[in-house]
Formats: C-alpha cells, sequence, structure tokens
C-alpha cells in the first residue's frame, strides 16, 4: 500500500463524515428551530418566551451558516432528511402547548447539549479534512449551542421535577 496515499485517504473520509454531520445539523437546525417557534409561543409574554425565541432566531443563524459550509464542500442538504426532521419539529412545537413546562426545556437543554457535541466534533473533522478555513464557525456555533444549554439546565434546574429526572450530561468542552 502507497503510505503517501493514507493522509489524503483519511482527509477524504473525514470530509465526507463532516459532509454528513453538516447535512444532519442542517435538517436538525431547521427541525429546533421549527420547536422553539412552538416553545416560545406556548409561554406567557415574559423574559422566557423572548430568551426563546432569540434561540429560535440562532438556530435559523446557523442554518445558514451550515448551508454556506454544505455549499463550500460542494454538497446539498438532504431532501428527505429535511422534511422529515422539519415536520418532526413542527410536532414537538405543537406538543409545547399541551405538555406542560419542564418537558419542552428539558428536551431543548439535551438536544442543546448534543448540537455541541455535534459541532465540536465537525470541527475536529473540519481539522483532519484540512478545512480550517471552517473550524471558526463551527466553534462559534457550539459555544452558542453551549449557552443555550446552559440557559435550558439553568431554568430545569429550579423546577422540582430536576429532583426526580436526571438532567443530561454536560456536553464536551470545544476544541
Amino acid at each position: 500500500m502507497n503510505h503517501r496515499a493514507d493522509p489524503l485517504v483519511a482527509q477524504q473520509t473525514a470530509r465526507t463524515h463532516l459532509i454528513r454531520l453538516l447535512q444532519l445539523a442542517h435538517a436538525g437546525e431547521r427541525a429546533a428551530a421549527h420547536a422553539y417557534r412552538g416553545h416560545w409561543r406556548s409561554l406567557p409574554l415574559g423574559d422566557e418566551r423572548d430568551a426563546i425565541r432569540r434561540i429560535e432566531d440562532e438556530e435559523w443563524e446557523h442554518r445558514r451558516v451550515v448551508l454556506l459550509i454544505l455549499h463550500d464542500l460542494e454538497a446539498q442538504p438532504q431532501p428527505v432528511r429535511e422534511f422529515l426532521l422539519g415536520t418532526l419539529g413542527r410536532i414537538l412545537g405543537t406538543l409545547c402547548h399541551v405538555s406542560g413546562w419542564f418537558a419542552p426545556m428539558y428536551g431543548a437543554g439535551k438536544l442543546e447539549a448534543q448540537n455541541v457535541n455535534e459541532y465540536t466534533a465537525a470541527a475536529t473533522l473540519a481539522r483532519a479534512a484540512d478545512l480550517a478555513r471552517h473550524i471558526p464557525a463551527l466553534l462559534c456555533m457550539a459555544r452558542v449551542e453551549r449557552d443555550h444549554e446552559t440557559w435550558f439546565r439553568d431554568r430545569c434546574q429550579r423546577h422540582w421535577l430536576a429532583r426526580i429526572v436526571p438532567l443530561w450530561q454536560i456536553p464536551l468542552a470545544e476544541s
């Protein structure tokens, strides 16, 4: 086997995994944004409602940035995944009107923790794929998702159900 080709194969493999992860993130951001729209609309006027509306806006911005990176990598979102996750997000947003306060807050925090890990993993893959130009944007999105996770964790810890339902694992640190 030609050992000179190994780094190129590793770069291409990392690039392929990065594209797949970004396609999932793009669709996931759509689901999250739709869910947050239902979530903030289910809340009374006030600071929590405003904060979740801001988080929705940030999810739409992440989706825009992920699409730009995908286009730079000559890749596209996956239409079926986009449809399915978009539908799931709308369903979850609708359920926020009937599920009470804790469930949407808990689910959002857990989702945000996963997003931190996904964007951190994407930055690692970008480094391995020799696509360092995308690392700052990916780590920036990971930091914003961490802020979201922290906000939801703070709210959930104040609720009496947090004594019964263990909170999600704190996300890994950005690399």
